[in-house]
């Protein structure tokens, strides 16, 4: 084996002393035995950082790795800020898991670490979805939470979310200083693993309800539930946590005929139908789509693991079953919401919606039409639910989200929640219905309305610390090759968040971004076409992010205006990707 970075040796020593288990230290000798540097270097080069999802990585043994050292160092961090933040009360925090391997035993993990530290934990008896999580932390007046969950990863990793008191995800300044706390631990002996389980209150079924009847009082049409009751609906949990919860909530709202997909309905971690349990695949929808063309379902539904993403698919002009993207889904519930709530004069007081940087700019315009004000985060949700905590009672938060599937209508919690939209997307459904529409009549009348809005996403994945590398090269050659046209088209406006600042192409004019700094470069055009370029914050990839605009007169040439559009799309995308 060649010769090993100095500080990635010094690691793997330290793993191999006494101070780490027995299993722990055969696993690190082993891959030393078989001479496996390269998996030795993404171990070991770099510990595990909180991106825009938390903690997140593949399993394993190692410093870059997840396991019971870096989930127990990343926790007794966080019981270490938490008694800093909150001296002489009591703390409490909620811990949750979903199907994932070795979910539940690093939810249990957590909780023991916790309770260690003489912090109350209410512990999840069973897997729940992660809106739950947030519900959970609100319901029971936590100062923070964890949901052990890698999302939509492939069956390799697992995730460590970590929330605040206000039931979002970790942010600015309490994510860094986190951080802090936990690189300031520099022993394994510094981290507490034997609880004390007097401190932990298990959380069991009696949340579902409490958590189902606060969604079914945001109801905004529940007479269009009851004429439409028979509605067929099918419905996948891609063998995670929407099982616990989607069908009860359905079955809540009304809805009496809907098909669960049985081949997916089991959770398990090996996600054994699927190659990437991520309902943005049209692989993991390929068997609910099946399945609602057997039965000629009005909708179909399939959430990810930790259930806080849904995708759906409805039927076209053709009568054939077509998977909608997240744009599209999440300007169909924002047009719902907005346009039903202005019919019953229920807007409220300063309502506003909230869509990422990176999301459809449909939706806001669908809100400028209904007087609506939007507001624009960094991608990653956490920015959402801490702009809805930050306006508070001053103004009233009626939906938004993100184009990878993550919606939330209404501020239960303060993250995106798969079966709150799977209850509002059925609404829709069942209302749009009772007009004598589907779906997709409405998403062309949208398209008529506002403007059709084509979008496209390239995700590049780029592994390891060789990855990371090639990633970060990406973005510094895009930065010192600024292009000045795409497609064809002149670029108006370049957005650097990473230096905070937008310029004019034009005039050479600089103006400041409020957002705070992030690795994120968009590019607009004069016809008003969008290309953003990002790293993910959550796994190894690199995102490229397309939305152009066209004029839909007529419903029957949308499909040719799709199609003049994608071309438009990929001749900009060359000149980025390649």
């Amino acid at each position: 084996m060649g010769n090993l970075d100095k500080d990635i040796q010094k690691k793997i020593d330290d793993w191999l002393t006494s101070s780490y288990d027995v299993e722990t230290r055969g696993a690190v000798q082993k891959l030393i035995d078989d001479q496996a540097e390269t998996e030795l270097i993404d171990s070991f080069y770099k510990d595990l950082e909180f991106g825009t999802g938390g903690l997140r990585g593949i399993m394993g043994v190692g410093s870059n790795r997840m396991n019971k050292y870096t989930i127990g160092k990343a926790t007794q961090g966080l019981s270490n800020y938490l008694k800093k933040q909150f001296p002489d009360q009591e703390i409490k925090v909620a811990v949750a898991y979903d199907s994932r391997n070795n979910s539940q035993s690093f939810g249990h993990l957590v909780a023991q670490v916790f309770a260690a530290n003489g912090i109350t934990v209410y512990l999840f008896d069973e897997l729940r979805p992660t809106p739950m999580l947030s519900f959970a932390i609100r319901h029971f007046g936590c100062q923070s939470g964890v949901m052990l969950t890698a999302s939509h990863n492939p069956k390799e990793y697992n995730g460590y979310k970590a929330y605040w008191n206000d039931g979002s995800q970790l942010t600015a300044p309490h994510d860094k200083n986190v951080i802090d706390e936990v690189n300031a631990i520099t022993s394994v002996k510094d981290i507490q693993f034997e609880g004390n389980n007097q401190n932990i209150i298990p959380v069991g079924e009696e949340i579902d309800e409490i958590y189902i009847n606060a969604n079914k009082s945001l109801s905004i049409h529940p007479e269009a539930v009851l004429a439409q009751k028979d509605l067929k609906i099918v419905y996948s949990p891609i063998h995670g946590t929407g099982i616990t919860i989607v069908p009860k909530m359905l079955a809540s709202w009304g809805f009496e005929n809907v098909t669960v997909v049985t081949e997916q309905a089991t959770p398990d971690g090996n996600f054994p139908t699927v190659i990437y349990p991520n309902p943005e695949e049209e692989d993991a929808m390929a068997l609910a789509k099946k399945k609602g063309e057997e039965i000629g379902a009005d909708l179909v539904l399939a959430t990810d693991p930790d259930a806080d993403r849904v995708g759906i698919a409805v039927k076209n002009s053709g009568g054939q079953f077509q998977l909608l993207n997240g744009n599209q889904i999440g300007s169909l519930l924002i047009y719902y919401v907005l346009s039903a709530k202005s019919d019953l004069q229920q807007l409220g007081h300063n309502p506003y919606i909230v869509k990422t940087i990176v999301t459809s700019n449909l939706q806001a315009d669908i809100a400028d039409h209904y007087h609506v004000a939007h507001y624009e985060t960094l991608t990653g949700f956490k920015y959402i639910g801490e702009l809805i905590t930050k306006l508070g009672d001053s103004a009233q938060y009626l939906a938004g989200g993100e184009e990878s599937y993550g919606y939330l209508v209404g501020d239960l919690v303060r993250d995106k929640d798969a079966p709150n939209s799977c209850a509002f997307l059925a609404e829709m459904t069942a209302y749009f219905k009772s007009k004598g529409k589907t779906v997709y009549d409405v998403l062309l009348e949208i398209y008529q309305e506002f403007g059709c809005y084509q979008e496209k996403l390239i995700s590049l994945t780029k592994k390891g610390k060789a990855g990371a590398e090639e990633i970060q090269a990406m973005m510094t050659g895009l930065r010192q090759n600024l292009p000045t046209k795409l497609g064809g088209i002149e670029v108006k406006e370049i957005r650097d968040y990473q230096l905070s600042q937008a310029t004019d192409m034009k005039t050479g004019n600089k103006k400041e971004i409020t957002l705070p700094k992030s690795d994120v470069l968009q590019f607009i055009t004069t016809d008003g076409d969008v290309i953003s370029a990002r790293p993910s914050g959550t796994e190894p990839k690199i995102k490229f992010y397309c939305s152009v605009k066209g004029i839909l007169q007529d419903k029957k040439d949308y499909l040719n205006l799709q199609h003049i559009l994608e071309e438009k799309v990929d001749r900009m995308m060359k000149d980025i990707v390649g």
